[in-house]
């Protein structure tokens, strides 16, 4: 698929507190020389999401959105482990860059009720889906930042970050390398950027921001997914992996039947 020279898509981090604006919604556009994100938080309240989430979007089309939460087609609860969150649950990702929640655990499904309330307020907004592995008639997708950032990074435990800090550290990581700015431009090319990654710092808006980042591989052709017809998680596009999570992506025979890689590698 080819960008146009102008549009957007919409990144979603997906949180359940209703005192608290732990989620955040990123809406990231571009026209033919820029690109730009403007990132708000919200509590998870109908009426405050309705509120921030609208604003947010306004009228703008989006070409796909991105959310950090476990959901399938039918925007339904779960309610069982998928080969989604197996695959990234295997060795090699979980000792070096931590694994998703399972859908079946009670926080999973408190998730996945947030993340399937957020979907739907931004689906009429939402394009058609296009893109290999759909779940939805529109395109919506499944987001993990903290693997999508630590797939990334050629040496993840040379961070050294606690579990806890595991996605922010990445972030910082990868912003001051420019490898964020790398992805930027693989997808976006000859654009100026108007804001910068590592200017965000709170957890909430980074997340939001690598959501939006994972909506817009998925919008351009260019990612790599893991999981079923239950719910795909969107990861980066092949030339962006490092070289171990790309070996242990791809050099994996019993990852294939749930492995998806669009735009080449």
């Amino acid at each position: 698929m080819t960008l146009p020279l102008s549009g957007a898509v919409l990144g979603v981090d997906v949180g359940a507190s209703p005192t608290r604006r732990s989620s955040a919604v990123c809406l990231l556009s571009w026209d033919a020389h820029s690109v730009r994100w403007s990132i708000q938080r919200f509590r998870a309240t109908p009426e405050e999401r309705a509120e921030v989430m609208g604003a947010v979007i306004g009228e703008t089309p989006l070409l796909a959105a991105a959310f950090d939460g476990p959901f399938r087609g039918a925007l339904d609860i779960i309610g069982f482990y998928r080969k989604a969150e197996w695959v990234l649950t295997r060795r090699e990702f979980r000792l070096r860059i931590g694994k998703p929640g399972q859908s079946s655990a009670p926080i999973g499904k408190l998730l996945n009720e947030h993340t399937n309330y957020c979907v739907e307020a931004a689906l009429p907004m939402v394009g058609r889906a296009q893109h290999a592995g759909a779940i939805h008639r529109k395109a919506v997708v499944e987001a993990f930042p903290n693997s999508f950032l630590g797939l990334m990074l050629p040496d993840p435990e040379a961070l050294a970050v606690k579990r806890a800090d595991r996605s922010d550290g990445y972030f910082a990581h990868l912003a001051v390398d420019g490898t964020l700015d790398r992805l930027l431009n693989l997808l976006l090319p000859g654009r100026n950027a108007q804001s910068r990654p590592e200017a965000i710092t709170n957890h909430d808006d980074r997340a939001a921001l690598i959501c939006a980042l994972t909506a817009l591989g998925v919008a351009a052709g260019q990612f790599v997914s893991v999981g079923d017809e239950e719910g795909r998680i969107v990861l980066p596009p092949a030339p962006m992996l490092a070289p171990w999570a790309r070996q242990a992506l791809f050099d994996t025979p019993d990852l294939a039947p749930y492995l998806l890689v669009e735009g080449g590698g």
